[in-house]
């Protein structure tokens, strides 16, 4: 298959363009002239200059594919309108740019636990109950969500991926969990026992990749995938300790000082003009008791198990950062 790919030059995407390279389909990206392709070097893959936000430049990305992975996103924003702009209207213009599109097969749309919402007892929420997003970056997954919905809703076949944690090489998200617990430092929000559910980034591919070349019979649908265990935030800091060979020194922080902090950080990326990861509302998000899901809903349909648990993907993580000089 012809599959066109957005946001292949991030983290997960290119994880996933890599996967469905491997796999044997025909590969193309879509590009910002801006963006860094460091991540695709080696990959034989088609380049498309496009942007989401700019919906006049999709036309010539779109032609001739059979399947599309729209992967392209903010995990980081400067206002909750950032984000509806890009993660929400950005995948509405490449829905409509679609509709001319007579030869697709499949869109996958690359959502986030974060759309759903915390579970509220521990256990995975049901896919259909109602989402309770707890930030303004998940609901405006929410909302792109709905957006793909709405456009399967007319025969079309579409999936929606909610992924909870990724992590694995060239995950700058994890990495100063990594570079602290290198220097012996943990910081955990609270005791450090919020449950949470991972999975490893190779895994996460390949069920994008599952989903991407479902059987045309393959139904419309909403999954979460995990590696099959639930952990929490002192179970990573055990894993990645034993990765690195070291062991850090638990600081317990209540609530209070780890907002104090996300406003030290939010007014740093206000004065720069920049996006800034941690925030008050990652702290909302964080501070929840219980991110956990379920893979057995894409188990059932697409036959996708995890591979990888969390020492392993801990100490491949720990390895590919060593290697290229990131720890």
């Amino acid at each position: 298959m012809r599959i066109l790919v957005t946001g292949a030059t991030g983290f997960f995407g290119s994880h996933i363009a890599e996967q469905l390279a491997r796999e044997g389909h025909t590969m193309r990206v879509l590009v910002r002239r801006t963006s860094d392709r460091s991540f695709l070097r080696g990959l034989e893959c088609e380049e498309a200059l496009g942007d989401v936000t700019q919906p006049e430049t999709l036309s010539a990305a779109i032609e001739g594919v059979e399947a599309v992975v729209h992967a392209a996103g903010l995990v980081k924003a400067r206002s909750a309108q950032e984000f509806q702009a890009v993660n929400a209207q950005g995948t509405a213009n490449l829905l409509s740019a679609l509709d001319s599109i007579s030869q697709l097969r499949r869109f996958v749309y690359i959502s986030s636990l974060a759309a759903h919402g915390p579970s509220e007892d521990g256990r995975p929420r049901p896919l259909d109950a109602p989402p309770n997003p707890v930030t303004a970056y998940g609901r405006s997954k929410l909302r792109a969500e709905e957006l793909v919905r709405s456009w399967a809703g007319d025969g079309r076949s579409a999936a929606i991926i909610r992924p909870p944690v990724i992590y694995g090489p060239r995950d700058r998200e994890l990495l100063p969990f990594f570079r602290l617990t290198r220097r012996r430092l943990a910081p955990l929000l609270g005791d450090g026992t919020n449950a949470i559910s991972l999975v490893y980034v190779e895994d996460a591919a390949r069920a994008v990749a599952q989903a991407a070349a479902a059987a045309d019979e393959a139904p419309s649908a909403t999954y979460t995938i995990d590696d099959g265990a639930v952990y929490t935030w002192r179970d990573l800091l055990g894993a990645v300790e034993q990765a690195l060979g070291t062991k850090a020194l638990r600081l317990n922080s209540p609530v209070w000082a780890f907002t104090a902090a996300a406003f030290v950080s939010e007014t740093y990326g206000r004065l720069r003009g920049k996006a800034v990861t941690f925030t008050r509302d990652k702290v909302r998000e964080m501070r929840q008791r219980y991110w956990v899901c379920s893979h057995e809903e894409i188990s059932r349909d697409l036959g996708w198990k995890p591979q990888v648990g969390l020492s392993e993907g801990a100490a491949l993580t720990a390895a590919w950062y060593r290697q290229h000089g990131w720890l």
